[in-house]
């Protein structure tokens, strides 16, 4: 785990990124123990050049032709028998950047997608709001590109927001291509909604379910495809890595069949990590369940940089159920959200007293980005010691209402609350990672043979906090532009079946029997809501050095009380289970977003301390966190099987 030596020393590295337009500079969040930042030039990029180096030897390629009969017959054998799987990609996450990317790479290999729960269960599915494009003769990349920095409070990297601006209009064409269905206008044209932070009407939605629609075209098409086998119900639990010199590589996953129990490896000559984010290191999020950051936490583990993880969006409104007419019977696995789009539309924000609030923070008001409403509600909140405030959007026609937010005005009817009549409830919850595992312009990391895409990765898109729309625009994006260096990688990287075989595997606990096994899983249940509330009490949306400080001890103390309690009951450092696996990933992320938040000593977007709040231009960097030193990692922050020897190719 990556940690900071002296976190009252100012962690600004000599070492600069060489970009396009120009040079910058970065926090680094050092793994060893030494006061001093790694020294390591590093471009956004990772310096990742290395993987994509292809030799134009005419022998190695007629041994890569003569080979790869050999190996896809070794890889479709053994696609549906025993616990080794071979296939040319292995993609991670089954929501829009997964599938969307599973769909390019089916054209030139075999592609497992690897998922969790459902393939449907995925924070694309629950994306309300709509995906942000320029579609309109009035509307300008540059536009979009202005508004995306501003946002991000001109912590983004610009060469990243051109791309994703320029490309997007396409992307969105090639879904509709593909079947999914969008709303149009009377005049015929997609309808676009206007959201927090943009300047133009520019998203384009399916009424209040976009991810839902984009999710269900893209895995109608993923059903169809002969070459994409989907294993659902596989938790992935490390990447299977390798050294080679300093290099680390990447050559596949382990995973746990969560219902039969078994434990499947996949080897694959690239993966593709689009696992999401890590919503519940927090008590209330927007996430669905399967957020607990495995993505992040296995690529730290595997060696992979991390960067601004500090960045973690607080979704300004979703449903407060303290304040429904009628309360739900038990409490909520994730929270409701109520997309940007009801102020987008006209909607406003009242505490209890029904005083308008918003324009005294903001003259943007109720269309000021997502950190500047999530932290007006917070003081809002505390100033009044009240537990939410009110989103109206009663005053607009009802069939507007209905036919715009009808999976929203359907939720609050259930639980008695009608939106064309009474104001919404609503508070603050976690909802989306801006920081994740450092990518390149076409989704490379500094593993070879990894790729990333969607919420998992930092692409430098975001900055220090996400436009609105924008995420499900990036995993379009990125998981395109993965597609053909990983094509060109997957030709290179033919392995001979023994040498991938050399990871012994993890070991699942049935030896321990029942019931020590539910003492574990209870006393993991507990230190997960104490992990949450410690996150929300002091890694919340406003920070001090002083509290960030105190949950840095205080998950340190709580991981390595949890950790003996495991060993005490009879674990074992190769033992997995999904419950305990995901308290360890929890555990990761939450120790990433501590570290780089004491790295950065200012306040911008969606990191605010009271300790420095000013934004300070000298401090506009991005934060490093290279992996950790082996030798003082616990179980939570270590690979549980790795080769220290590259096979040979």
């Amino acid at each position: 785990m990556a940690t900071i030596a002296q976190s009252n020393v100012s962690l600004h590295c000599g070492r600069q990124f060489k970009k396009a337009h120009g040079c910058r500079q970065a926090y680094f969040v050092s793994g060893v123990a030494s006061p001093r930042c790694m020294q390591k030039n590093l471009s956004w990029s990772c310096g990742v050049s290395k993987a994509f180096e292809i030799s134009s030897s005419r022998n190695l390629q007629l041994y890569i032709n003569h080979n790869c009969k050999n190996y896809r017959r070794a890889i479709l054998s053994g696609i549906r028998n025993g616990s080794t799987k071979y296939f040319d990609f292995a993609v991670i996450g089954s929501g829009v950047a997964g599938l969307r990317y599973a769909l390019e790479v089916a054209r030139h290999g075999t592609v497992a997608v690897i998922t969790k729960a459902e393939p449907h269960e995925s924070n694309t599915n629950y994306a309300q709001g709509g995906v942000s494009a320029v579609l309109c003769p009035s509307d300008s990349v540059e536009s979009h590109m202005h508004d995306t920095i501003v946002a991000g409070a001109y912590l983004c990297d610009e060469e990243t927001v051109r791309v994703v601006c320029t490309e997007g209009p396409d992307r969105i064409r090639e879904l509709i291509a593909m079947g999914a269905s969008f709303d149009h206008g009377e005049d015929g044209n997609l309808h676009l909604a206007r959201e927090g932070g943009h300047s133009h009407r520019r998203i384009v939605h399916a009424a209040d379910m976009t991810g839902r629609e984009i999710e269900r075209a893209l895995l109608e098409a993923v059903r169809k495809d002969p070459n994409i086998y989907m294993f659902e119900h596989h938790f992935a639990i490390d990447l299977l890595t390798s050294q080679d010199g300093s290099e680390a590589v990447c050559h596949g996953v382990d995973t746990l069949n969560t219902e039969t129990l078994e434990v499947v490896r996949f080897i694959s000559k690239v993966v593709l990590l689009a696992s999401g984010g890590a919503g519940h290191i927090y008590p209330s999020t927007t996430n669905p369940p399967v957020a607990t950051g495995d993505g992040i936490a296995m690529a730290h583990r595997a060696q992979a940089v991390i960067s601004n993880m500090e960045f973690v969006q607080f979704h300004p409104t979703s449903l407060a159920d303290d304040g429904l007419p009628i309360r739900p019977n038990k409490a909520r696995e994730n929270a409701f959200l109520i997309t940007e789009a009801v102020r987008g539309d006209g909607g406003i924000l009242y505490n209890l007293d029904m005083e308008r609030f918003m324009p005294f923070y903001d003259d943007r008001a109720e269309l000021a980005p997502r950190d500047v409403v999530a932290r007006s509600i917070d003081d809002q909140l505390k100033k009044h010691n009240e537990k939410y405030v009110l989103l109206d959007i009663s005053h607009q026609p009802s069939e507007k209402i209905l036919s715009h937010f009808p999976n929203i005005a359907a939720e609050c009817l259930q639980y008695g609350l009608d939106i064309t009549q009474q104001p919404i409830p609503v508070v603050p919850a976690a909802h989306y990672m801006c920081g994740g595992v450092r990518a390149g312009l076409q989704g490379e990391t500094n593993v070879r043979g990894l790729y990333v895409a969607g919420e998992v990765a930092c692409t430098g898109l975001h900055g220090a906090n996400r436009l609105a729309s924008n995420s499900l625009l990036e995993a379009l994006v990125f998981a395109r532009r993965a597609v053909q260096p990983s094509v060109d990688h997957m030709k290179m990287s033919v392995k001979g079946r023994s040498a991938l075989e050399g990871w012994a595997k993890p070991i699942v606990p049935r030896a321990l029997g029942n019931a020590v096994l539910s003492n574990i899983n209870r006393r993991t249940r507990e230190v997960r809501k104490e992990l949450q509330s410690i996150m929300w009490e002091y890694v919340g949306i406003v920070r001090s050095t002083t509290r960030l400080q105190t949950a840095e001890m205080k998950i340190g103390e709580l991981e390595l009380e949890w950790e003996a309690f495991l060993f005490q009951n009879g674990w074992e450092p190769t033992m997995v289970g999904l419950e305990a696996c995901e308290m360890r990933n929890l555990f990761c992320c939450a120790k990433l977003v501590v570290s780089s938040a004491l790295a950065r000593r200012e306040s911008r977007g969606l990191h605010y301390t009271i300790d420095f709040p000013h934004v300070e231009e000298s401090k506009r960097l991005p934060t490093i966190i290279f992996p950790g030193s082996p030798l003082s990692s616990t179980w939570s922050s270590r690979q549980l099987q790795r080769q220290p020897v590259c096979p040979k190719y």
